[in-house]
């Protein structure tokens, strides 16, 4: 800037030489007088804002000012015309905003998007990326722009002369503007080498040991991710039920329910985020009733969402005080009755206890999937609201309606 030239420029607190813009002059002194309840009209802090912009042109010729300076200028206007009470505001103002500069500064984060400390502290331990050392190496904003050049790329698959560029811009701005927000491993992954976007899975879990662990590897992975994930344990033969192949009896599907949630508390303590899963078990298992109690106990299962899945045969025999059936999912043989009121009470009891377990309504769910030959669904996600088949992936997002 040479001697005698007008301020056009000034310097931002990260060190950016911008625009200088006197209308934010403007508005923070109109910010700073109805703080505090001035009502002396629009020409007052027109008159202010003057006298703060003439200074600084005054004082900074052949100079560039910084925004503290600016900033200082201000306050000085403000309390030398009397408005004291404003300057005041203005003071605390700044005084708190220096504090959330120095809350992000704690997490390492460059806030490029003005965002809350709890926001940068939540962005920081999860969705960031992260070098070697785990020193964060993305803003905010770089890391909506790294999930919108990502999921934007797809156009391409449908339309070879898709505008990749415009899409990307439009859902950066969704997401930079807080209309649209993807779900966590989307943020996490997308435009990474993991590339896994989808929210939650369902995961078959087959009456054997090896399906057992096969279904809890596939369960390690994708918490791993960040996703979560859907079981149903009906297929697994009951407690005291014969295992051939040892000559022993079987453990039943709680047990095995407690390996499920004792991995997922290991991954979470590695992992980006807590991981999540949803247990089903139906209303005619032969284990049931230990199933309903089975969160009762603190700490039990906690890496858990339960439901029972309940059949139109079980609602009806509630509706009518009746009996109904345990079926043995090994021989498809009945083992014995239960009074189904009993069942249902206790199911209230539980869920009044403990949070849980939850209902699932087999049958009504079945009468609307769109694809029954591809098999019956038996399971959700982890909160309950996707019904899924096994191997299903849902890929969730969140709309703001205020906006």
């Amino acid at each position: 800037m040479g001697a005698g030239s007008k301020v056009s420029r000034i310097v931002k607190r990260d060190g950016r030489v911008v625009e200088f813009m006197p209308e934010k002059i403007a508005a923070a002194v109109d910010k700073a007088l109805k703080a505090v309840g001035e009502t002396e009209g629009e020409a007052v802090s027109v008159d202010l804002a003057r006298e703060a912009k003439e200074r600084v042109q005054r004082g900074f010729r052949g100079r560039t000012p910084t925004v503290e300076d600016v900033q200082d200028i201000v306050e000085k206007v403000l309390i030398e015309a009397g408005y004291v009470a404003a300057a005041k505001a203005y003071i605390l103002y700044r005084q708190r905003h220096a504090e959330l500069r120095d809350a992000k500064r704690f997490f390492g984060v460059a806030d490029d998007l003005k965002l809350g400390v709890n926001a940068v502290k939540v962005l920081e331990r999860r969705y960031l990326l992260k070098d070697e050392s785990g020193r964060v190496v993305e803003t905010p904003g770089e890391m909506f722009r790294r999930v919108a050049t990502a999921v934007s790329a797809v156009e391409k698959k449908y339309d070879k002369g898709a505008d990749l560029s415009a899409w990307e811009d439009r859902f950066y701005r969704f997401m930079t503007e807080f209309l649209f927000l993807p779900n966590s491993p989307t943020l996490m992954n997308a435009g990474t080498s993991l590339g896994q976007l989808s929210a939650c899975f369902v995961i078959p879990v087959e009456d054997s040991i090896a399906g057992i662990f096969d279904a809890v590897k596939d369960m390690a992975l994708i918490h791993q991710s960040g996703g979560g994930t859907g079981f149903s344990f009906s297929r697994l033969r009951p407690r005291g039920d014969v295992v051939r192949s040892t000559h022993g009896v079987a453990s039943g599907p709680v047990s095995f329910m407690h390996v499920f949630d004792s991995a997922t508390e290991v991954i979470k303590q590695g992992g980006r985020r807590r991981g999540a899963n949803m247990g089903v078990l139906r209303v005619d298992h032969p284990d049931i009733i230990e199933f309903i109690s089975a969160k009762e106990a603190d700490g039990s299962l906690s890496n858990f969402n339960i439901s029972v899945g309940v059949t139109e045969v079980f609602m009806r025999a509630v509706q009518e005080d009746e009996r109904y059936p345990l079926i043995n999912p090994r021989t498809g043989e009945m083992v014995k009755e239960l009074r189904a009121r009993d069942v249902f009470d206790l199911i209230a009891t539980s869920a009044w206890r403990s949070g849980d377990p939850g209902i699932v309504f087999l049958d009504k769910i079945n009468e609307a999937n769109p694809t029954p030959l591809l098999g019956m669904i038996e399971c959700t996600n982890p909160c309950g609201e996707m019904p899924l088949l096994p191997f299903e992936s849902c890929n969730l997002g969140s709309i703001n309606l205020s906006r």
